[in-house]
C-alpha cells in the first residue's frame, strides 16, 4: 500500500479521541483516532505493531510512560525507532532497513496500554 501525504500539521488537529481501537494482536492495547489516521494515511500499520509487540521487551514493559520516536532518512528510506522513558533514558532501539514513512520524524506516546499522538494527551 502506498503512503499518502501526511503532515505534522495534519496530525496536530487531533486533540483527543472519540473512538478507541483495539490492536488486532495485542488485545489489551488500544489506540486513538489520531493514531488510526496516521496508520491509514501513511500505511504505518507496521509502526503501531512495533510499539505493541515491544511491550514484551523486559526494559519496556515495566515503563508506565513511553515516548516512541521514529527518525527517517527520507533519501535513504531507512529509519531508527527508539523508545525512551520521557526523560531521555533509552529503553530500546531498532534499525528499520526500509520504510516509506513520509515524515522525517514522528513521536508517539504509550501509556496505560494506549498508543496516542502527543497532541492527544
Amino acid at each position: 500500500m502506498e503512503a499518502q501525504q501526511l503532515t505534522l500539521q495534519d496530525l496536530a488537529g487531533f486533540t483527543g479521541t472519540d473512538n478507541w481501537y483495539r490492536h488486532p494482536v495485542v488485545k489489551r492495547i488500544l489506540y486513538t483516532d489520531g493514531i488510526r489516521h496516521l496508520m491509514l494515511k501513511a500505511a504505518a500499520y507496521w509502526l503501531i505493531d512495533e510499539i505493541a509487540f515491544q511491550q514484551h521487551h523486559p526494559r519496556v514493559k515495566n515503563e508506565e510512560f513511553q515516548v516512541w520516536t521514529l527518525k527517517v532518512d527520507l533519501n535513504e528510506t531507512t529509519g531508527v525507532l527508539t523508545c525512551d522513558d520521557g526523560n531521555g533514558r533509552v529503553l530500546c532501539s531498532k534499525q528499520i532497513p526500509y520504510t516509506d514513512f513520509p515524515l522525517a520524524e514522528i513521536k508517539i506516546y504509550f501509556t496505560n496500554d494506549v498508543i496516542l499522538l502527543p497532541c492527544e494527551n
